[in-house]
């Protein structure tokens, strides 16, 4: 698996669009195949994908068949793995021990491709890259929720930010509102990071302004929807060793299977105006509406809203 991923590595590495597309390709199919089961083996499996990227490699990079090799279905016996099955494939569990050190973590590479893509400015081909980076980046943090911990970081979490600016394409901006809510969820302190820089007021001008798209708008509502849902304490790193733990509740869930402990937070003495929350700490619902007052009318409707109806059907509690 370090060989495969040093071929994307490199690839991703690079300021041509080809092999960072090249290398988008790879990390996906070495998470498909750890996500989708076959009736051959793990071990078969993972030998034909090491086949595979290998011919690739000595074929010098050419990539005339490649749009054949990006629409080639999964084959027809493929099918997701249910999360007990996950935490059981041994090629699973190598991939969460490699991400939990910094050679091999698929996010940090997936953040550095990110900042280039968007130092290069928009156009069609670009706006794939970006799309596909950010996509992938989810699906990372999903199966290794510690590579959330990456946006507690100012220069990551302002990366999302800027995908937000009215530049970006529709698709770019709802995307990137995936992304967010992904790196936010069970994890305080990059809530309190995207706090401090002022994502409130990123998210709130977008939907205020009038050129934000229909849908991009409705994104935009379901996340405020989801910052003002009660907060859970951040999910400490396990290991693979813990696998029942990690993948038999949702994402949503995982800070109580990994860990009994919580840090609490709530209002001042005086109940009045919302705290200074320290890195990891939670706000509740209250602090939030507060802050979030600060830039939006009406915010007590939504929150009247989400006690009503639970838009979420309770997931994220």
């Amino acid at each position: 698996m370090e060989s495969l991923l040093s071929l994307a590595f490199d690839n991703l590495s690079s300021y041509d669009g080809a092999k960072i597309r090249k290398g988008l390709r790879q990390v996906e199919g070495l998470l498909a195949n750890i996500c989708l089961s076959q009736q051959e083996t793990s071990r078969d499996r993972r030998a034909s994908v090491a086949v595979g990227a290998a011919a690739k490699d000595r074929s010098g990079g050419q990539d005339q068949d490649q749009n054949q090799e990006d629409e080639s279905p999964p084959p027809d016996k493929a099918k997701d793995k249910t999360l007990r099955e996950l935490g059981d494939d041994p090629a699973f569990c190598e991939f969460f021990k490699l991400q939990e050190g910094f050679e091999w973590n698929v996010a940090v590479r997936l953040v550095t491709t990110l900042d280039r893509l968007l130092a290069k400015g928009g156009d069609g081909a670009n706006d794939l890259l970006i799309l596909k980076a950010l996509d992938l980046t989810q699906g990372v943090m999903l199966l290794h929720p510690p590579s959330k911990a990456l946006f507690s970081r100012e220069l990551y979490m302002n990366l999302l930010l800027d995908l937000l600016e009215p530049d970006f394409c529709p698709a770019i901006q709802s995307s990137t509102l995936l992304t967010l809510v992904t790196a936010l969820i069970d994890t305080p302190s990059n809530t309190r990071t995207f706090e401090n820089l002022d994502g409130l007021l990123a998210v709130t001008s977008l939907f205020r302004s009038r050129g934000t798209s229909r849908d991009v708008k409705m994104k935009l509502m379901e996340f405020l929807y989801f910052y003002l849902m009660p907060e859970t304490p951040s999910i400490p790193i396990a290991s693979c060793a813990q696998p029942g733990g990690l993948l038999q509740r949702s994402p949503s869930k995982l800070a109580k299977a990994f860990s009994s402990s919580s840090r609490a937070g709530g209002r001042d003495e005086n109940g009045g105006r919302p705290r200074s929350a320290g890195e990891g700490a939670t706000r509740s619902q209250q602090e939030k509406q507060a802050l979030l007052g600060r830039h939006l009318n009406s915010v007590e409707e939504l929150v009247m809203d989400l006690q009503q109806n639970a838009p979420f059907n309770g997931a994220v509690s």
